[in-house]
């Protein structure tokens, strides 16, 4: 096999997996145990203790008491939770499963329990979620979603070296954004798509989010994050969805990876993670601000981007 690539593009990526006829998680499997010099089983264990983690994280998250240290957020996992179990949920169990356990795994996070940053705190649920969803709707295995991961954390580490995961680098596109993306992909390759449609899938999540701001009321990674969240597994699916019907992005990923850091790099100060504009500027946001920190007060909150509760 040949593992002589590194993550500098999404299209060096799918040309090494198509050189070995290989799903892109094999590839990246293979390599990591190479490069940090410890055998795959080492390394895919390491992998499923995540994915054993994000599982842990539904039924807390769901749990209708839940609220965030703050106060600001908790219990609308269990709402729509018991919304998509009433059969009532336009969209079916499939989707609407996936905003609850995208819901539930953020506001774990707000609630400050034990989550994966994947890639950031702030944007924990989506990729959680799109698998999660995944195994309990399409049946797929403990282990083809441990390998998805792999796949996923492969896009993720192309958008880290060539833009930014942090919200106060370049918004919020960059961290649900490429949160989108990386599900996006674990999804398509779940799914049985070729690394081809593993590409295409990156470029149209991510293309749909570009320009997104980050704009924590309160300075705090709850509103509009955790809901974000939910939004950002919807549209990880969209773009699998069609990247899974052969149709491909008219930009390609590497391109649209290059457009979020122009975007990014241009975008205000107020709008990367500051709570000075957006929604945190809006009255309702100040009067909620006021409510956590006092009148006058600064925000104490931090970003999450980091993973401290990982």
């Amino acid at each position: 096999m040949n593992t002589d690539f590194n993550y500098s593009s999404v299209a060096s990526l799918i040309q090494a997996a198509e050189k070995n006829n290989l799903p892109v998680s094999a590839l990246v499997l293979s390599q990591q145990a190479q490069q940090i010099e410890l055998d795959e089983k080492t390394v895919y264990e390491k992998m499923a203790s995540n994915f054993q983690v994000m599982k842990e994280c539904i039924e807390p998250g769901c749990d209708e008491h839940l609220k965030s240290t703050s106060g600001l957020t908790g219990g609308d996992a269990f709402k729509l939770r018991r919304y998509s179990e009433s059969g009532k949920s336009l969209t079916g169990s499939f989707l609407s499963g996936a905003l609850y356990r995208a819901l539930a795994v953020s506001e774990l996070n707000a609630s400050m329990g034990r989550i994966v940053a994947a890639p950031t705190a702030g944007s924990c649920g989506i990729l959680p979620a799109a698998l999660i969803t995944m195994q309990e709707e399409k049946g797929c295995s403990d282990h083809d979603c441990v390998m998805a991961l792999f796949t996923a954390s492969a896009v993720g580490m192309v958008i880290a070296n060539n833009a930014s995961l942090a919200g106060a680098q370049g918004g919020c596109q960059a961290e649900c954004g490429s949160a989108a993306a990386m599900a996006a992909a674990a999804i398509t390759e779940l799914a049985g798509g070729t690394p081809h449609m593993v590409s295409q899938a990156v470029a149209i999540a991510l293309k749909n989010i570009l320009g997104l701001v980050c704009d924590p009321v309160a300075g705090l990674v709850e509103i509009p994050c955790i809901k974000r969240n939910a939004s950002g597994v919807a549209g990880a699916f969209v773009a699998a969805e069609m990247a899974l019907a052969g149709i491909d992005s008219a930009i390609p990923a590497d391109e649209v990876i290059w457009s979020m850091k122009r975007i990014g790099d241009v975008m205000s100060p107020t709008l990367k993670e500051t709570a000075e504009g957006g929604l945190a500027a809006t009255p309702t946001g100040r009067k909620l601000h006021d409510q956590v920190f006092g009148p006058g007060n600064v925000s104490g909150g931090c970003s999450g981007c980091s993973g401290c509760h990982s």
